[in-house]
């Protein structure tokens, strides 16, 4: 009998080894690199869903021994209090919404008071500062004059080392001509790969089957792509 699936999520890793460099991220990559040596007080990085923004974060959340702080949070943060004795902050999921004025305010003043301690802080969003619905315009300047780096589509050699880790990190064990023939199928983004991951390893357990060519077109097909 086919083993039902539970849909849990696999716990990716975060550790700085793990982080592929491709051309599509190096830039990003050597800015988190260079701290503390940035021009400016803060940093902003953009990408598409699942490039690897949060993965960067984490690197450097380590590295500058920084707190960190949701969208959902600000609203409600004493920034002092956020801040305790730390000179770094982390926000990974900025410009997700529109921030309401409460927050606007809170995060001028995390602001602030990282500049006053010749801190730093780090913001993750899907696009540039430039784009983000920011309507206090003392804020809005200040993260417009961050500098603002992207994280790119990536090229086949990083999707190709990108599956590889995806799939060891659900402890699947794919065949490199498996890789292949979904290689040349998929999309070119992070997020599809994310998507083939998830949907091989829930059809490996629901089939008990391991991850052969076989089962690979199934899946490809299941998802609409080409044969």
């Amino acid at each position: 009998m086919p083993q039902l699936p539970f849909d849990f999520e696999a716990v990716p890793s975060y550790a700085d080894g793990d982080f592929l460099v491709a051309a599509s991220n190096e830039e990003a990559h050597a800015w988190v690199k260079r701290w503390p040596d940035w021009p400016r007080s803060g940093l902003a990085v953009y990408g598409a869903p699942g490039c690897g923004k949060t993965h960067l974060g984490q690197i450097w959340r380590r590295r500058a021994k920084a707190v960190q702080i949701t969208i959902a949070d600000l609203a409600r943060a004493d920034p002092p209090a956020v801040l305790a004795g730390a000179s770094a902050l982390l926000l990974d999921d900025m410009a997700s919404a529109t921030l309401s004025p409460g927050a606007e305010q809170r995060l001028l003043h995390l602001y602030n008071l990282l500049a006053e301690r010749n801190g730093h802080l780090l913001l993750c969003a899907a696009e540039p500062p430039a784009r983000w619905p920011i309507k206090l315009a003392d804020l809005r300047s200040r993260l417009n004059a961050l500098p603002a780096v992207a994280v790119q589509q990536p090229d086949d050699g990083l999707l190709r080392m990108l599956l590889a880790k995806l799939f060891s990190d659900r402890q699947l064990i794919v065949d490199a001509e498996v890789i292949e023939f979904a290689l040349r199928r998929i999309e070119r983004s992070f997020d599809a790969a994310r998507r083939l991951a998830q949907a091989l390893d829930r059809a490996a357990l629901t089939a008990q089957r391991r991850p052969t060519l076989a089962l690979m077109r199934e899946v490809l097909r299941e998802m609409g792509a080409p044969d």
